[in-house]
């Protein structure tokens, strides 16, 4: 019996936002040793280049590009360079995210409100946007929102971020249905509570954690490299027929 090839990415563009540890690291890392020339992103580009060093030392192929999605011009000037350097994505991975704060709901500062919403909602519309002309003009593509499962069960004292995670799934619905006819994908990945830098707050406060913990099946909190396998499939041949999906990475947290 012969290997698969659904999960073969040679030849193929990814852009990953957010990349520069976590989630966003792990995903780059697994895309590119499927075969992609990975585009490692996030603000700064010394963390971008870190990993996309890595990658190339583990045999793999990456270009650093700093982006904060949070700015429209900055969105404007990465894919002028994509299309200069590359000329096409195939995989656009939208996993940038802010959550700057941490309270009640009567509390939201609405420095903090607009941040959240520029980065979660605008800037992973816009991103779709910019990625989604590239592939119409190239035939298709595959775009993964890593949205969270706060977008269907808001956390408490996360009010803002939640609505935005509401709105990316909605967003992927409606780039999914609008975007099908140029042979473009749009799925999204709902996290659980996973081991990373962003959800310290949560992970490093044991009585945070132990009720947490309570609520999920399989006992346990996640590794980042447990969300980088179901973005592969989205990513990947293997999902061809799949648009419009949230799929919940959650050990069972919202079953």
């Amino acid at each position: 019996m012969s290997r698969t090839e659904l999960f073969d990415l040679d030849g193929k563009i990814a852009f990953v936002s957010g990349a520069s540890r976590g989630i966003g690291e792990a995903i780059a890392r697994l895309l590119a040793r499927q075969g992609a020339h990975v585009i490692v992103s996030s603000r700064k580009i010394d963390g971008c280049q870190h990993v996309a060093d890595a990658i190339i030392a583990d045999g793999g192929q990456a270009t650093a590009m700093a982006c904060h999605i949070g700015e429209m011009e900055q969105i404007t000037a990465v894919f002028a360079q994509i299309r200069e350097q590359f000329g096409r994505l195939d995989i656009l991975v939208n996993n940038a995210a802010t959550n700057p704060q941490f309270c009640n709901v009567l509390d939201t500062d609405l420095g903090a409100f607009q941040k959240t919403v520029d980065v979660n909602i605008r800037g992973y519309f816009f991103m779709s946007v910019e990625a989604g002309k590239l592939m119409r003009d190239n035939g298709g593509g595959s775009i993964i929102n890593v949205a969270s499962i706060n977008g269907v069960s808001p956390g408490v004292f996360q009010g803002i971020y939640s609505v935005t995670k509401a709105a990316v799934i909605n967003m992927t619905k409606v780039f999914a249905k609008e975007c099908a006819p140029f042979g473009i994908r749009c799925n999204a990945l709902l996290p659980g509570l996973t081991d990373t830098k962003f959800a310290s707050a949560l992970v490093k406060n044991d009585a945070i954690l132990k009720t947490a913990l309570q609520q999920i099946p399989l006992k346990r909190v996640a590794d980042p490299s447990e969300m980088a396998g179901a973005v592969l499939y989205l990513a990947s041949a293997a999902s061809s027929y799949t648009t419009g999906v949230a799929l919940n990475v959650d050990g069972g947290f919202l079953s």
